[in-house]
């Protein structure tokens, strides 16, 4: 489907600070619950800035941007609310904006902490979020629009007219999303937990570049000797870490298991639940654990879609990256730095299904065969048995 531009006259805005939002007494309360988030600068200028500020509209603004909201500006829909696109004219840029149901799961206090996130936050590989409007009871947000929708849209349920996703490029949005997660674990103090890591957060830019959206259930982790965060259990079945689904314990690895779900839904074209498959299969981790104990069969989890154009090895390293996240004892899920640096290395060897696979590491980087043992270790993989431990 095609959506139409919408267009509209805007009236001219300021500038204004979120502590010139004037939510209820329970959400101000409730605000000040939030601990002072910081980022991280050195050596890097994604920082955000050193305080919130952030542009806001009136709902008339906004209603004059999609026309009145009307359906055919209508790009998403979930329970949070709808998604529109628009132009505002004030400022020449075609946007996506976020109108919260207000009898919908996303509230005052994650409207706050969405707003607050994203105006510290800066990365390329994090949604851009442009403003607010917070006119009486009316709660939106204004993001950059991102013109190829989610990673799901490109994912599951395509049409047939849909162009698929090949290796390079499943490689590319996985090693863009891991580093967004890396920058909210390792930059933010304290690190940021994103909680709602799945392919329907994943926007697309052009060239299919990755960014994470939708921070209404980020959560700020442990700091000093705490060891976790004790919260009411939020997220999506599928890619909830057991662990915090039983005890409400989070942690950054409830982060990782996520990450590793969305990297097999990458790798195998399946749905993190589906229940229009077997029973055995409905559960997309507990169809996989199985088969990640024996390589021989890794070639069985691979998207057909794909068609078979993707590098055997390739493919082996990226399920070992995948089975690692989705260890179901949190300590042994491996960092998110960790991470980076081995789908950024994947996402490097460009798979040419024309070219014989000659592929090797710079020479400033660990061998192939490092690189190999350093994955067969971290998942206990015995090359004599073929099987995981």
């Amino acid at each position: 489907m095609v959506w139409s531009l919408c267009t509209g006259k805007s009236k001219k805005k300021k500038k204004k600070s979120l502590d010139q939002i004037r939510p209820t007494s329970s959400s101000s309360e409730k605000l000040k619950a939030i601990p002072t988030l910081q980022v991280k600068k050195e050596g890097s200028n994604d920082g955000g800035a050193d305080h919130i500020a952030a542009q806001t509209f009136t709902f008339r603004e906004l209603a004059a941007a999609t026309k009145n909201f009307r359906a055919d500006c209508l790009i998403g829909e979930g329970g949070f609310g709808r998604v529109y696109k628009g132009q505002l004219e004030s400022i020449n840029q075609i946007v996506a904006i976020k109108q919260l149901d207000r009898n919908g799961l996303q509230g005052n206090r994650e409207f706050l902490v969405e707003v607050l996130m994203l105006s510290l936050l800066h990365h390329p590989n994090l949604v851009n979020l442009i403003g607010y409007c917070s006119d009486g009871d009316q709660r939106l947000l204004v993001y950059e629009y991102m013109p190829l929708g989610s990673l799901e849209d490109h994912l599951h349920d395509l049409s047939p007219d849909k162009k698929r996703l090949d290796w390079n490029t499943r490689m590319k949005i996985a090693a863009g999303a891991a580093k967004g997660l890396e920058y909210l674990h390792d930059k933010a103090n304290p690190p940021v937990i994103y909680r709602d890591l799945k392919c329907s957060n994943i926007l697309l830019g052009e060239d299919y570049h990755p960014k994470l959206s939708d921070f209404g259930l980020a959560k700020l982790g442990p700091t000093g000797d705490d060891t976790h965060v004790s919260t009411r259990v939020m997220g999506t079945y599928g890619y909830c870490a057991p662990e915090y689904a039983m005890t409400g314990q989070l942690t950054l690895k409830s982060d990782i298991y996520s990450f590793g779900v969305v990297l097999l839904e990458i790798l195998t074209g399946r749905k993190a639940i589906d229940n229009s498959k077997a029973a055995a299969e409905h559960n997309l981790v507990a169809w996989a654990r199985p088969l990640f104990k024996d390589r021989r069969k890794f070639s069985q989890m691979a998207d057909p879609m794909l068609q078979g154009q993707y590098p055997s090895r390739g493919l082996y390293q990226a399920l070992a990256i995948a089975a690692m996240c989705v260890q179901e004892q949190p300590t042994m899920r491996p960092l998110i730095a960790d991470v980076v640096t081995a789908l950024s290395y994947l996402a490097s060897q460009k798979y040419d299904p024309q070219a014989v696979q000659c592929s090797r590491l710079p020479a400033t980087s660990r061998t192939r065969k490092d690189f190999d043992t350093r994955l067969n270790d971290s998942i206990g993989y015995d090359r004599n048995e073929r099987e995981i431990k």
